[in-house]
């Protein structure tokens, strides 16, 4: 016989209504109480029955996700930790890629709004007029980016940024360049602020050395602005930039890092593989997943959560093999190709 809400409550001491709570509406439960039923639920073997669930509380048990690129490694991390939190509390995730195409982002949210109880919006490429209207169609959370009182999970920028400038500055960089990615981009102007606001506290000249997209071959197009630029250690947009910067410089004949530096943002996978491997800002991406869903349940159960600042996740400088002492003049970088072997 298949066990029900009744045998859940009984055992853990608590009404059927708590139990339904419990699962359906965690956050508005008294924590001790909800992980009881949890454990109860789960040593009896108990599954709602989504249906049912939906009659009685108007929900859908879906999450959408939008995305600007699931092939970017950088977002499979954020989906992950995602997927484990909705699961945990019993909601599936529809995840949809607009494909770097912020023209596409507002027409998903009416189509999603239909079919979900909430979405997740990760590095949304929307103006932020058009984010407000979004969060109109349905409770929206934002990751990696930042909109007005829209409930948000951001990465401390201004933070992660002075530890890549004081660990440059550290080893005699005075000349550092930052390849920033789009224009439109929300994280390329957090991230400039915070260089800028580092590098005068370090007294240090950061060199903008232009915009790029967000890509391998974006790292190697900025690497004839790189050698102009004269700098010593060079911070990139994210690590796939970096990754593509490095095999450009190779390319030219330029170690790293005894030539020039090169610190990446992100921390994806492959940052450990490559040799040299990269410095990296670690972004903590699973955990900006998990608690996108915990504001998102938060949020469905209170919508009037929407106010509250944005949660801000900590970031932490890796130390790897791309950076070194800032080289001596007649040891910089002199832009050469290097010459191909018969």
């Amino acid at each position: 016989m298949a066990v029900t809400i009744r045998d859940v409550a009984k055992a853990a001491g608590v009404s059927p209504s708590t139990v339904s709570r419990a699962l359906s509406l965690p956050d508005i439960v008294d924590p001790t109480t909800r992980e009881r039923v949890m454990k109860v639920a789960d040593h009896l073997g108990y599954r709602p029955n989504r249906a049912a669930r939906g009659l009685i509380t108007g929900r859908t048990g879906n999450i959408g996700l939008i995305l600007p690129d699931l092939a970017n490694p950088f977002f499979p991390s954020i989906v992950k930790g995602i997927q484990q939190q909705a699961h945990i509390a019993d909601y599936q995730v529809f995840v949809a890629d607009t494909d770097e195409d912020p023209t596409a982002e507002l027409g998903l949210v009416r189509s999603l709004a239909k079919q979900v109880d909430g979405i997740i919006l990760c590095s949304p490429r929307m103006k932020p007029s058009e984010l407000r209207e979004a969060a109109t169609y349905c409770p929206v959370v934002l990751v990696n980016r930042k909109a007005g009182s829209i409930p948000a999970v951001a990465m401390d920028n201004a933070d992660g940024m002075r530890q890549v400038i004081d660990h440059l500055a550290g080893l005699g960089h005075r000349r550092i360049g930052f390849v920033a990615g789009p224009r439109s981009s929300w994280s390329t102007k957090e991230r400039l602020r915070g260089l800028r606001a580092a590098a005068a506290a370090a007294a240090v000249e950061l060199v903008e050395l232009g915009h790029f997209a967000p890509t391998f071959d974006g790292g190697m197009e900025s690497v004839e602005g790189t050698l102009i630029g004269g700098v010593t250690a060079v911070i990139a947009y994210n690590d796939l930039v970096a990754l593509g910067l490095l095999s450009a410089l190779r390319d030219r004949g330029i170690d790293v890092p005894s030539q020039v530096s090169v610190v990446g943002i992100d921390n994806i996978q492959l940052s450990a593989m490559v040799h040299p491997a990269l410095t990296t800002l670690d972004i903590p991406k699973e955990k900006a997943g998990r608690t996108s869903i915990d504001l998102l349940l938060h949020l469905l159960g209170d919508p009037a959560a929407g106010t509250g600042p944005a949660r801000e996740l900590p970031t932490e400088l890796l130390v790897r093999h791309t950076t070194a002492p800032a080289p001596t003049t007649t040891s910089e970088p002199s832009g050469r190709r290097r010459a191909s072997r018969l």
